[in-house]
């Protein structure tokens, strides 16, 4: 990655130390995750022994304690090597131990916040349901107190990334259905509580190293200690990290943008039709430039936002405006990319239809695209 704007030691070290893994950990084992439908376990647990799955947690609390920009960086680089994988860091660092970073009591911390830092365990985020997608605030699964002052939950959850590995979900709740989306607390519960189970796995068209589950919450026990922030305060924790979760997002698309485009301009340089690599036919030199403005549009887009949010800055609009001009610049990069290669793009033995079928989604999950138009458009 080409980075035009300055990084500090520690961001350098977190981007050249994610770099090298990607290309030696991850890209020659991506393809075998992809076609086995498999969780890369081993993988994950040595992203955490390089401190990549709590980068901007407080070093007080076992994390890397390093900026937005770091973890973004970082997240380029890993989803280069495979999006999925990049994704199940994305989501774990920035709406799984996030929200308790920023919510969370000491006790809390320790329990909970520590052992996802050091990627020991791993989290879910509860928020989607079946009938919900972008309508987050009325959800139909119910927290209701019993005598002994517990929560009982029942409810459905879809969409859920590593929900089926997930240690430590983070559930969203209605605790006061009158108040429609100012009653939704946050709850912190441990998966193998009884009453928490994986109704099923999905299978999907691309980034297949990350499980996307239906969870079903069973007359799920959890107990008031375990309430995340204030009863009826949900709504505005689980938006309260859509900054750094898009911002991961346009991140992980660049990554998949760059590797597509890499391929590309490789296959160009070695392809000769009609006497010459096809990389000297202007019509090829056009659609591979077209590709690089792409990816670094998306690219300086997202630390643009970085850099407002580790600085304090309102940056809603500017993360919503790199996940959408990331997104749709990836999933076009991708697909110039199979039209570079013909005929070869289109087979599996060529890594580009994958890259295609893993950015589609980065169009639609943390918000579609057509809701971070609305966003922005507020802002205007």
């Amino acid at each position: 990655m080409v980075c035009h704007m300055p990084l500090t030691e520690t961001e350098t070290l977190i981007q050249e130390t994610a770099h090298r893994f990607a290309r030696e950990q991850v890209v020659p084992r991506a393809r075998e995750w992809d076609e086995k439908d498999e969780f890369p376990s081993e993988i994950v647990s040595l992203l955490g022994e390089l401190g990549l799955m709590g980068v901007t947690v407080p070093e007080e609390w076992d994390g890397t304690g390093a900026s937005y920009t770091a973890l973004a960086i970082a997240l380029e680089e890993i989803a280069y090597g495979d999006a999925g994988l990049a994704t199940i860091m994305s989501g774990h660092n920035c709406v799984g131990c996030m929200p308790i970073v920023k919510y969370g009591t000491d006790a809390q911390k320790e329990k909970f916040l520590k052992p996802l830092a050091r990627g020991e365990k791993l989290s879910a985020f509860l928020l989607t349901e079946p009938g919900g997608g972008s309508d987050a605030g009325n959800p139909k699964t119910r927290a209701v107190r019993d005598s002994n002052g517990d929560y009982i939950l029942n409810g459905v959850k879809q969409f859920i990334t590593t929900g089926q590995h997930g240690d430590i979900a983070l559930i969203f709740a209605s605790t006061s259905p009158d108040k429609g989306n100012k009653g939704i607390s946050a709850f912190l519960v441990p998966a193998d509580t009884p009453g928490y189970s994986v109704v099923r796995k999905e299978k999907k068209l691309g980034q297949r190293s990350s499980d996307t589950c239906q969870i079903a919450l069973e007359n799920l026990r959890v107990p008031a200690e375990n309430l995340l922030g204030v009863e009826d305060d949900g709504l505005r924790i689980a938006l309260g990290n859509l900054e750094g979760g898009r911002i991961g997002i346009a991140a992980v698309a660049v990554g998949i943008a760059q590797a597509a485009l890499d391929h590309a301009v490789s296959y160009a340089r070695e392809r000769v039709v009609f006497g010459k690599p096809i990389f000297e036919h202007q019509a090829v030199q056009f659609r591979l430039s077209e590709m690089a403005t792409r990816v670094e549009a998306g690219r300086q887009l997202y630390l643009r936002a970085a850099s407002l949010y580790d600085h304090g800055q309102p940056c809603l609009k500017e993360a919503c405006m790199a996940k959408l001009v990331a997104s749709d610049n990836a999933e076009r990069v991708c697909s110039d990319a199979i039209q570079t290669l013909a005929g070869y793009g289109y087979l599996t033995d060529y890594p580009v239809e994958k890259l295609l079928r893993d950015a589609i989604v980065t169009r639609i999950y943390e918000g579609t695209n057509d809701i971070q138009k609305l966003v922005i458009a507020r802002h205007l």
